[in-house]
């Protein structure tokens, strides 16, 4: 697999990412998953913890459009690769294997909606455990020993970033053969509380703009997009120099 560097961050290249972690889990090995963004990209900039999770992640995708188009203009003939959809894709071929699968993330009440829906989608599927994001020292000692005693071969944590990242990072010896994904605000889509930008905003790189009009209150979040766009263009003049 090849390996680009964005602002000195890793991404993966990969024509099937579903397929190489598929194969993970049959050979029994595990891995970190990072789904990258430019969002991402700019707080490991700041985060030092942040950026050495990354950088030693097994797979890092290009999820957001902004890792996507600097790729693009680097050459690279690179497509997004939604982490909401690899990890869903990921969830079915577990569920058809009868793997066990973790879920840890989402408010109250969310993560269980998540749980019974795909029970209903995929009669086989195994949910090892689950438990919502909002847990005290207590109950993550006993989330880490359901995890440790489950030994589920699928962990998706859904807890943002860069909390969800540093977490993963922190457990995985619970089970190191396992495949932790960082799925962010993915239980919320998947439950139904929250929807996908439509399908034009996708395809127009314009998803960020519809999480923006759902989620007003992420606007001083969403300057980081044209401080990567001024980063990345300020690191491709000195290379071309």
């Amino acid at each position: 697999m090849r390996q680009f560097k964005v602002l000195g961050m890793p991404v993966h290249i990969h024509e099937n990412y579903r397929d190489w972690l598929a194969q993970r889990l049959r050979d029994n090995q595990g891995a970190h998953v990072v789904t990258l963004n430019a969002e991402m990209t700019m707080q490991a900039r700041k985060n030092p913890a942040l950026a050495k999770v990354i950088q030693e992640a097994e797979l890092v995708v290009p999820d957001g459009s902004g890792i996507v188009l600097y790729l693009r203009s680097q050459g690279e003939k690179i497509e997004r690769c939604p982490g909401i959809e690899l990890s869903e894709q990921i969830v079915q071929i577990a569920a058809e294997q009868k793997w066990r699968i973790f879920l840890i993330g989402g408010a109250p009440n969310v993560v269980d909606h998540v749980a019974d829906i795909w029970q209903q989608k995929w009669m086989d599927i195994v949910i090892a455990g689950l438990h919502h994001g909002y847990f005290d020292e207590a109950i993550e000692q006993q989330i880490c020993e359901d995890i440790r005693s489950t030994q589920p071969q699928l962990v998706l944590v859904g807890l943002g970033v860069p909390r969800q990242e540093l977490w993963i990072q922190k457990n995985r010896y619970l089970n190191p053969n396992a495949v932790w994904i960082g799925v962010g605000g993915s239980f919320d889509i998947w439950s139904g509380t929250k929807t996908r930008a439509p399908e034009w905003f996708s395809k127009n790189n314009l998803e960020w703009l519809y999480r923006l009009y759902q989620e007003p209150w992420r606007w001083k979040r969403m300057l980081s997009l044209p401080h990567f766009v001024w980063c990345v263009t300020i690191e491709s003049l000195f290379k071309t120099r």
